[in-house]
């Protein structure tokens, strides 16, 4: 622009909100000149309408009990059952709440307090897969989060308000499914304003803890944030187009929220209340016999005060559950019957490469046993079972194992157990290494249109080489032979002859053997051939 023109400079930032407003009515008019979308997206989005239908009427029927629930999760989660009880009727209580306002809109205008709910206990002990199993049960969207994203940033980058529109998201963008859904917030002990050294409480939790009071409470969560960009645009294209603002916005009114954490600071000061108004003679050995879980479930508002939470923020967590730590015994059954355990999943794993393993009993107690030291709860089942395992995943789908047993010893020495298993197959190991050989043929061939051969003297050697080695039959099949294409096709084209043996000469020293081909042939390309590009199989 010229200092003579009078039109005032245009901010680049507007320049830039102007293109991408010219985007989006681009995309916008694309899309809407496509009058047949695809098969295979129309057959999607009447599917997922069809489920969000469905879990919408299973919420308008809401008809299950605390029993109910109960047992579903017994299937998952061993133990627990205090926190199972308690979970099964506060969940009730909501969905049933939620169907009768369903059924009666005049319900909805009554006060109605949310039975939100605090998860307490060690980490590893299955809080939030206690959560993962209600909402699928009830088939609400669900939404996990860690409390201390909001405090590293004061709340400002990541809004507290984040945690809702992620759930419409995850409700696939329909906002009367989403407002049934469930929020889990986990280590909310984390946001606790702890005094500061100078005794003044920390300012950034305190400031979390009052914007999640507003979203506990009811209030209406706007979906598009204010560094939505996108959102926004959107907004002011709706707005050109139907010269209104429809302002999208979902009620947190009846969506549950659970948060949780491990609590450590709080046992202390529940102790030291308990311990300093003792009832009776009898106080002082009954609180030698406590654990940190009995004080957590001992738990009142005002120690929760004290551990850092605002009054009014504790208070619309009504339901405090304390979670049991998981002894052997509950490890042990996490392995062998709940649905879905990690012990399955390495059973899949190793079914994957055609290879099954057994588990006997003292395998089982004394992978709980080390697990126990772990202090993960069920956690440090994996970490236990990946170092058993670590080595058999790596070496046993080359080899000709295809079952194995977990015995105590192999829980021990791993290692030492996996080297004796496969020397006890060293014999058929020899079959396995020449069907590869016989794979690598077939690949080579097929890529190429040539018909490589070994003799068996040929196959011997490589197997030989392999054992030898450590190297896989593939990995020196495609480094000795990585050139041969290109001499069998200067053979083959002056011969007609496209059929070509491999000795155990041409194993030990590849390259010669190819020049020693194409020499016969062309007896000026040996040099050549040396310098080709190179390839594979």
């Amino acid at each position: 622009m010229s200092h003579d023109d009078p039109r005032p400079p245009e901010d680049e930032f507007v320049r830039g909100l102007k293109r991408i407003l010219q985007g989006l009515q681009a995309e916008q008019a694309s899309a809407g000149s496509q009058v047949e979308p695809s098969h295979d997206g129309a057959d999607r989005a009447r599917e997922e309408e069809r489920r969000r239908a469905e879990t919408l009427r299973r919420i308008r029927e809401f008809n299950l009990k605390p029993r109910e629930i109960r047992d579903y999760l017994d299937q998952y989660v061993i133990s627990q059952d205090e926190a199972k009880k308690v979970l099964a009727v506060a969940v009730c209580d909501h969905f049933n709440r939620i169907r009768r306002c369903m059924e009666d809109p005049e319900l909805r205008e009554q006060e109605y307090t949310k039975q939100n709910i605090l998860l307490m206990g060690p980490t590893g002990v299955g809080k939030t897969y206690l959560m993962r199993c209600i909402a699928r049960l009830i088939g609400v969207p669900f939404v996990k989060a860690d409390a201390t994203k909001f405090s590293e940033t004061g709340y400002v980058g990541y809004d507290v308000e984040d945690l809702v529109r992620d759930l419409v998201k995850m409700a696939g963008g329909n906002v009367e499914l989403a407002q049934y859904g469930i929020i889990y917030l986990d280590e909310i002990d984390k946001i606790a304003s702890q005094p500061t050294a100078g005794g003044v409480r920390d300012v950034s939790g305190r400031g979390v803890q009052v914007n999640l009071l507003k979203l506990m409470e009811e209030t209406e969560v706007n979906l598009y944030s204010q560094t939505d960009l996108v959102g926004q645009m959107q907004a002011l294209m709706e707005m050109q187009r139907t010269g209104s603002f429809r302002k999208r916005t979902i009620n947190t009114r009846y969506i549950l929220f659970i948060v949780s954490g491990a609590f450590d600071g709080l046992v202390d000061i529940v102790r030291r209340r308990v311990e300093s108004a003792p009832i009776g003679f009898t106080a002082e050995q009954t609180t030698g016999e406590r654990t940190a879980t009995d004080y957590l479930r001992m738990a009142q508002a005002q120690d929760f005060i004290q551990f850092g939470f605002e009054p009014e923020f504790i208070g619309r967590l009504p339901v405090r559950i304390a979670c049991d730590p998981l002894s052997e015994r509950d490890l042990e059954e996490i392995l062998l019957h709940s649905r879905g355990s990690i012990l399955e999943q390495y059973r899949e794993d190793f079914r994957g490469y055609g290879i099954e393993f057994d588990i006997t009993r003292e395998a089982v107690e004394e992978i709980a046993r080390r697990a126990v030291r772990e202090k993960t709860g069920a956690r440090g089942l994996l970490t236990v079972l990946e170092r058993i395992f670590r080595d058999f995943k790596y070496e046993l789908p080359s080899t000709s194992v295809r079952s194995f047993e977990v015995t105590r010893e192999t829980v021990e020495n791993p290692r030492g157990t996996l080297k004796e298993l496969i020397m006890k197959h060293a014999d058929s190991q020899r079959d396995v290494l020449r069907s590869e050989i016989n794979r690598f043929l077939e690949r080579f061939n097929r890529a190429h249109g040539l018909d490589l051969r070994f003799d068996a003297s040929a196959v011997e050697a490589l197997v030989e080489e392999s054992l030898n080695s450590g190297r896989t039959i593939r990995a020196l099949c495609e480094d000795k032979f990585r050139d041969y294409q290109y001499g069998m096709k200067l053979v083959a084209a002056k011969t007609g002859n496209r059929t070509f043996v491999v000795t155990a000469e041409a194993v030990r020293n590849p390259e010669r053997e190819l020049s020693r081909w194409v020499m016969e042939n062309y007896p000026r390309a040996g040099e050549a051939v040396k310098g080709a590009g190179s390839g594979g199989a």
